[in-house]
C-alpha cells in the first residue's frame, strides 16, 4: 500500500491525532531489499510492502458482530476478510420462534469449508461467557438474570477478551451489514497499514469512508459524510478546542465503526453501552491519558496513545437501519460528551440546544442518563476466564499463553470513578495548556 504521511497532527498532552491519510495505491507490491532511487525522495508517501501487512494480520483479530443479519450479507463480508487474520463472530441473534444462531452456525460451517479460514463464533447470551465474566471478576457487563446484557458494546467487550485469549496483538472491527466485499478488504488492510507506522505500543485507527452512497431522484449520489458524524465530529473538536485554545476540525471519524486498534490500547480503555462506544474511545482516552485529569498508567502516558484517520477508496454501503438508528446513534453521542469530567459548562449547552434543534430531545429537557460505562479490561482475571471456557466450542482457538500471566486486579471501580469529577479540573478558559 502506498499511503500519505498525515498532514496535520493534534497533540493533546501526550495523545496524538492524526489527520485524515489519503491512499494513493492498495497495493504497492511485495518486499524490496533496496528502495527505487525515487522511492527515498518521496518522504511524504510511505510505501508498506504486502509482507509487511501480512505480518499484522497473522497478529491480528477481526470481530464482526452480528444480529439477525442476512446470511447472504455475512457471506461477502467474510469473503472479504484477509485470510491471515482470525475471525470471531459475536453473535446476538434471536434464538427463538426461529434459531437464527443455529442458521448461521450452519452457513459457517458450510462457508469454512471452501473459504479454510480461521473463524469461531459465539453468542453473546452463552452461559458459558456469563459464567466466565462472574469467575473472571468482570460482572459489570451482566444483567439481573445473570446473562450478558445485549448490545453490540457488550458484543465488542467479549471479543476483545476473546481476541486476546487467543493470543492476538491487535483487534479489529467490521460490520456485518457490509454490502461490498472489496471495502471490507481495503478496511483490513487500511487497519494493518497502520498499526504497521504506528510508533507506540498503544495505538488505533479509524476508517473514514470516502462516500457513502444513496439514491437521489433515481440517480446515486454519494454523500461524503453520515448524518451523525458530522454532529459528532464538530463537537468532539469543540471539545479539544476547549483546552488547547485553538480551533480544530482534526476529527473526522467519531462514529466510526469500523476501526482497530492494539490489544495493549484495548486493555486499557474504558468502554460505553450502545452506539456511544465508538466516540467513547476518543472521549475516555483524553479523560484518562490527556493530562488533565491523574492517569491510572505510567507506561500509556510515557508512550503516548496515537490515533490514525485513513480514508478509504471503496464506497461505503450498509444495511439501511432507518432514522431511529440515526438518531439514536447521536444521542448516545452526544450524552458521552456532556457526561465527561472535561466537557466544560458552555460546550454542555451547545449540546443540548443542538439536540433540541434536531428534534433529539424536547425543548428544556435535560440530557437523559442512558449510556452504561464499563471499567478497563485489565480488571478481568485472563486465567479464570479462560478456565471457564475450557468446554467452549471454540476453546481450540484460546491458545495464549498465560502461564507467566498475574491478575493485577485492585480494588474495584467503576468506569466514571476512574476520573475525577469536574470540581477538580482546571478552567478551560484559564488553563489552555495541557500538562
Amino acid at each position: 500500500m502506498r499511503i500519505e504521511i498525515p498532514r496535520e497532527v493534534e497533540r493533546f498532552g501526550p495523545v496524538q491525532i492524526h489527520d485524515v491519510q489519503k491512499v494513493w495505491e492498495l497495493d504497492a507490491g511485495l518486499k524490496l531489499k533496496e528502495l527505487e532511487p525515487k522511492e527515498k525522495e518521496r518522504r511524504v508517501i510511505t510505501r508498506i510492502s504486502y509482507e509487511s501487512l501480512q505480518d499484522i494480520q497473522e497478529q491480528m483479530a477481526i470481530v464482526v458482530p452480528i444480529k439477525d443479519e442476512k446470511i447472504k450479507l455475512l457471506e461477502g463480508v467474510l469473503a472479504g476478510i484477509p485470510h491471515e487474520c482470525l475471525v470471531i463472530l459475536v453473535s446476538n441473534s434471536k434464538r427463538e420462534p426461529v434459531d437464527r444462531y443455529k442458521i448461521e452456525m450452519d452457513a459457517l460451517n458450510h462457508m469454512s469449508k471452501f473459504m479454510k479460514k480461521d473463524i469461531f463464533i459465539a453468542h453473546q447470551k452463552d452461559p458459558l461467557l456469563a459464567q466466565a465474566c462472574k469467575d473472571a471478576g468482570y460482572e459489570y457487563i451482566l444483567d439481573d438474570k445473570g446473562e450478558v446484557r445485549s448490545g453490540k458494546a457488550e458484543g465488542m467487550i467479549l471479543s476483545t477478551i476473546l481476541a486476546y485469549l487467543c493470543g492476538k496483538k491487535y483487534i479489529g472491527f467490521i460490520d456485518s451489514d457490509n454490502y461490498f466485499p472489496g471495502a471490507v478488504y481495503e478496511y483490513v488492510q487500511e487497519y494493518s497499514a497502520a498499526l504497521y507506522s504506528a510508533k507506540s505500543d498503544y495505538s488505533m485507527v479509524r476508517i473514514a469512508w470516502h462516500s457513502k452512497p444513496k439514491i437521489v431522484e433515481s440517480s446515486l449520489f454519494f454523500a461524503k459524510r453520515g448524518r451523525a458524524s458530522e454532529h459528532t465530529n464538530k463537537v468532539l473538536n469543540m471539545l479539544m478546542s476547549s483546552y488547547t485554545g485553538y480551533g480544530t476540525e482534526i476529527i473526522k471519524t467519531g462514529n466510526a465503526g469500523e476501526h482497530a486498534m492494539s490489544m495493549d490500547l484495548a486493555l486499557n480503555i474504558d468502554y460505553s453501552s450502545g452506539y456511544s462506544i465508538e466516540p467513547y474511545h476518543y472521549i475516555n482516552v483524553l479523560e484518562r491519558f490527556g493530562g488533565v485529569i491523574d492517569s491510572p498508567s505510567a507506561d500509556v502516558m510515557k508512550q503516548g496513545i496515537q490515533f490514525f484517520q485513513i480514508e478509504s477508496r471503496n464506497p461505503h454501503l450498509h444495511e439501511v437501519k432507518g432514522d431511529e438508528h440515526v438518531k439514536s446513534m447521536s444521542r448516545e453521542a452526544m450524552e458521552v460528551i456532556y457526561r465527561s469530567p472535561l466537557c466544560p459548562d458552555h460546550l454542555k449547552q451547545e449540546i443540548l440546544i443542538d439536540l433540541y434543534n434536531r428534534g433529539l430531545l424536547k425543548e428544556g429537557e435535560e440530557m437523559p442518563e442512558t449510556v452504561r460505562y464499563y471499567p478497563a479490561l485489565t480488571k478481568v482475571n485472563m486465567l479464570k476466564f479462560k478456565q471457564a471456557l475450557a468446554k467452549a466450542s471454540f476453546a481450540e482457538f484460546l491458545k495464549a499463553d498465560l502461564s507467566k500471566y498475574k491478575h493485577k486486579n485492585g480494588k474495584k471501580k467503576l468506569a466514571r470513578e476512574t476520573v475525577k469529577s469536574k470540581d477538580h479540573l482546571p478552567d478551560p478558559h484559564e488553563q489552555l495548556e495541557i500538562k
